[in-house]
């Protein structure tokens, strides 16, 4: 009892790591009664971070370097001085696979068995090779039979090489891995604030690899949609247009993105931009149609979420409210910070995220 006692005089720490494709984003949070300070933070760029592709679950699977991985959080934590060892890792959305599917009403300790049952006919790798997650979205009623109801239950699988090779870095890293969990989680936890949560918003993630559209219900992940859209393509294209270096193709990208400028890089922009956007619109048209309920916000997040730009762009041609999210919003640090990290805030979604999660169940 008295250890209990003289625990709870301290606050909690934990770090949120996130390995992405262009970098690794570390945060470490604590919890302090009702708040959570940012304690620290800290970021470095990874081009060689990933291994060549290997099509374990996806085309799109790629899996760390556990040495090169490890040695660069080691650098990160060093440098900022970092002593907690206690770490919740992202897995990203690339590297998982969302079902969603129905089953009949039971009690909620039968949901696992019955996940585990139905999940193999939708996964194209045999169930032995994967973990499996899932969430029970909602409780919805038969078309026929009163008073009949099914569950509607989201399922993410997530290959175990994929698993086993984060462990490794932990390992490598010297650090106690608490938690692994889907990036996507982690994104909701700390981009939809209180006060979003009784609408519909759509939060998408536009990464360096890969981007994903995810429609969040009254602050649940209803749909999570990964498409084949990137910020390193648009670089690509610049390059290409141009006949610059990638190098000087990611400044011209970075400094002037969809506003005007002599290497009218907008025109450039555009016809890759429109394509996606025709995809959300479509996704926001099936949402409306299975759930009879609109998409009332956006948020963006990830790194290509700064383009200048952008967020106007979005608004204008999905004709809805959008922001750029900032996930350092509702913790506690300086105020010298404050514009420093609304700037970084969209690249540290995912790994704020995992920490807080971890945080708010102690």
């Amino acid at each position: 009892m008295a250890f209990k006692l003289f625990e709870k005089l301290f606050p909690k720490k934990f770090l949120g790591i996130d390995i992405g494709v262009s970098s690794i984003k570390i945060v470490e949070l604590s919890k302090w009664g009702g708040g959570r300070t940012l304690e620290n933070y800290g970021l470095i760029q990874a081009k060689a971070l990933f291994k060549e592709k290997i099509r374990t679950f996806e085309e799109t699977t790629l899996l760390v370097s556990p040495t090169y991985v490890s040695r660069a959080i080691k650098a990160v934590i060093k440098e900022a001085k970092i002593k907690t060892k206690e770490a919740v890792f992202s897995i990203p959305d690339f590297s998982t696979f969302f079902i969603t599917f129905e089953l009949p009403l039971m009690k909620e300790k039968e949901i696992p068995e019955a996940v585990r049952y139905n999940a193999p006919q939708y996964l194209p790798l045999p169930i032995s090779e994967t973990t499996l997650d899932w969430r029970l979205l909602e409780e919805r009623p038969t078309l026929s039979g009163e008073g009949k109801t099914k569950l509607k239950i989201l399922v993410i699988a997530i290959p175990n090489e994929i698993i086993a090779q984060y462990q490794m870095v932990a390992k490598m890293a010297n650090l106690e891995l608490y938690a692994l969990e889907s990036e996507v989680f982690g994104i909701v936890k700390s981009s939809i604030k209180e006060e979003e949560k009784e609408g519909v918003i759509c939060l998408i993630d536009l990464g360096a690899h890969s981007s994903t559209v995810n429609i969040v219900d009254k602050g649940t992940l209803k749909k999570s949609y990964s498409l084949d859209f990137s910020s390193n393509n648009l670089t690509y294209v610049i390059t290409k247009s141009l006949e610059v270096e990638y190098t000087q193709a990611e400044i011209l990208k970075r400094n002037y993105g969809l506003l005007p400028s002599k290497e009218n890089i907008a025109e450039i922009l555009y016809p890759f931009l429109d394509p996606f956007l025709g995809e959300v619109r479509n996704i926001f048209h099936d949402f409306h149609e299975s759930e009879e309920k609109e998409v009332e916000k956006v948020l963006l997040v990830g790194g290509g979420a700064k383009l200048p730009g952008l967020k106007t762009y979005f608004s204008e041609v999905l004709k809805k409210e959008v922001e750029i999210s900032n996930p350092f919003a509702d913790l506690l640090y300086p105020p010298v910070l404050g514009e420093t990290l609304r700037e970084l805030g969209p690249v540290f979604a995912a790994a704020i995220g995992m920490a807080l999660g971890q945080l708010d169940r102690i």
